[in-house]
């Protein structure tokens, strides 16, 4: 028996060994999942936050949507090798989309993505643990803030909120009169349509590019490391207030092409 042992745990962690080898070869990823699931969520009020844990988001402002209902879908891909069966749930509490993914255990590999269409006039709230977040086609007030993920809005006109703990922020195709833009550890890149009256961006550790239309604009920077270009005409007297602070990396402020 004493020597019956040890060749058991050696050949369990033999075993253990190559599943994770093989989870680490090919991770699990939500767009190899060729049959999504779809569900319609009422809403009663005029203001939908997204409340998940870990899955990449995709938020866009429908014209078709009828009033007050929030279409999903959810696609999903997860195994769990030693543990319990992976599941993600969704449901909705007092207009707060609530999205988890279960996936724990010695392997676990899983991959949640959701997109949620939200009708015009909804003012929207994203709070993402671990995930990426995309936002298209508002005019309404849109705040996203994530643990760990890149943020990317397009195509938007409402004000702005955008933060994210570790990953970039990019604004592009806007004409938001307000835009707020925050990451601990990435870069942050605005590309606006329209003359802002408040542009605030704020990076631990990233270059800032900030492109604006032409306009005179009262601009501060700030960089702990790196250098600082702004071309745009200057006016300290201006309603067009433009703010930008990095501790490491260049801040860049300059009129769109």
């Amino acid at each position: 028996m004493a020597r019956t042992l040890p060749g058991r745990a050696v050949a369990v962690a033999g075993v253990i060994g190559v599943l994770v080898a093989g989870v680490a070869g090919c991770g699990a990823s939500a767009s190899e999942d060729t049959d999504p699931e779809q569900r319609s969520f009422a809403l009663e009020g005029r203001t939908l936050t997204v409340d998940s844990d870990d899955s990449a988001l995709e938020i866009v402002a429908a014209e078709g949507n009828k009033a007050g209902a929030i279409e999903v879908t959810r696609w999903f891909q997860g195994s769990v090798a030693v543990g319990s069966d992976p599941k993600v749930t969704w449901a909705m509490e007092d207009d707060r989309l609530v999205l988890r993914e279960k996936c724990s255990g010695v392997i676990a590999d899983c991959s949640t993505k959701h997109r949620i269409e939200v009708p015009r006039g909804v003012t929207v709230k994203v709070e993402d643990g671990d995930g990426s977040v995309r936002a298209r086609g508002f005019r309404d007030a849109l705040s996203i803030h994530t643990g760990d993920g890149s943020v990317h809005v397009t195509d938007s006109s409402g004000p702005l909120d955008l933060e994210t703990g570790d990953g970039s922020v990019r604004v592009s195709d806007v004409s938001s009169r307000e835009v707020r833009a925050k990451t601990a550890d990435g870069s942050v890149r605005l590309e606006l349509g329209a003359v802002p009256d408040l542009v605030e961006t704020r990076s631990g550790d990233g270059s800032l590019t900030i492109e604006l239309p032409h306009a005179r604009y009262a601009v501060t920077t700030e960089t702990g490391d790196g250098s600082v270009d702004v071309s745009v005409p200057r006016d300290k007297t201006s309603p067009h207030v433009v703010s930008a602070r990095t501790d490491d990396g260049k801040v860049t402020v300059r009129t769109a092409n």
